[in-house]
């Protein structure tokens, strides 16, 4: 072979090689929300879609797919093709706490799924009742622990990740307060407002309503900083160092997923979570907007799974 012939050659395999990243994608991508519709999830996922379909140039399709919390629609996505056309939405519910309980799952939610991008972060808020005689985190601490087995906190039921969060509060400030579960935390907030609970940890968009009206206090956030979309509020960290506790959502793909795929899916993203209509309407859900890299993704669900299970079995809890 001459010369000219061999680059003629090497060009010809180089155009080759360049065809997947070039062509991704040339049909719709589905991503599926292993929770029912209209729910935190998938608003979430409905917000952010359109634009990463413009940053793609392709449509977006959403497919709900609720069931076992989340477990269904995870195990399809684990099952799917890995060529970057099914996607999961997940959040720390389906990677995070449910793996931790120990429960078996259809699917291994490391070994079967390929980490795209972070999302974004739901932090709860610490709210209390008006008659509390605690102003700050600091405050109430200090009363629980003169009134150990006496105040008490709700939930959203066993090994939820309201009582999750609330236990790590009590495990990391020292407490003994008792666990009084709901159906729901709305269900709760009435008992809250009269003084029959003490302390909740609800999500933003539950919770901040009845703080703006005057009809509860916030003392505190539980992102490990204090958050933009409540600046003014302290983040519980700041007296319980180290404190933290977020519903985090983000992108995976079945396992074996190209990379230059999941490249081209995280820029997309990133560039969907900096626009400026994306932004406002996940501030008016309580989440914050992350992004990253597929790696930094990995990790910090790593990081949470850890903090999760740890708690779980420390405190000998229980899924319901």
């Amino acid at each position: 072979m001459n010369k000219r012939s061999f680059l003629a050659v090497a060009a010809l395999a180089l155009a080759c090689t360049a065809v997947p990243a070039q062509t991704y994608p040339n049909k719709p991508i589905r991503p599926v929300v292993p929770f029912p519709a209209g729910g935190a999830t998938d608003i979430f996922a409905r917000a952010v879609s359109q634009k990463l379909g413009e940053k793609l140039t392709t449509q977006i399709v959403m497919d709900n797919k609720p069931g076992a919390g989340g477990t269904i629609g995870s195990d399809l996505v684990a099952k799917a093709p890995g060529d970057g056309y099914t996607l999961l939405l997940a959040t720390s519910s389906t990677h995070s706490i449910g793996p931790s309980f120990g429960n078996k799952l259809p699917y291994d939610a490391v070994a079967d799924f390929t980490p795209i991008s972070h999302m974004g972060n739901a932090p709860s808020i610490m709210v209390v009742p008006n008659s509390s005689p605690a102003k700050t985190v600091g405050e109430w601490i200090e009363h629980a622990k003169k009134n150990p087995g006496k105040l008490n906190y709700a939930s959203r039921g066993n090994g939820t990740v309201v009582h999750l969060t609330s236990e790590y509060f009590k495990a990391q400030a020292g407490l003994y307060l008792v666990h009084i579960p709901y159906r729901g935390t709305a269900l709760a907030i009435p008992d809250l407002v009269s003084g029959k609970v003490d302390v909740l940890f609800d999500s933003l968009p539950s919770g901040l309503p009845h703080v703006k009206e005057g009809r509860l206090r916030a003392l505190g956030i539980t992102s490990l900083k204090r958050s933009p979309l409540l600046p003014e509020l302290p983040a519980i960290s700041e007296t319980v160092p180290g404190y933290e506790s977020v519903t985090w959502f983000g992108l995976y793909g079945p396992r074996g997923l190209p990379a230059d795929v999941v490249s081209r899916l995280s820029a997309g993203l990133n560039q969907a979570l900096q626009e400026p209509e994306v932004k406002d309407r996940l501030a008016r859900l309580g989440i914050e907007p992350v992004g990253g890299t597929a790696q930094q993704f990995a990790a910090m669900a790593e990081a949470d799974r850890a903090r999760w299970k740890k708690i779980i079995t420390d405190r000998k809890i229980a899924a319901e």
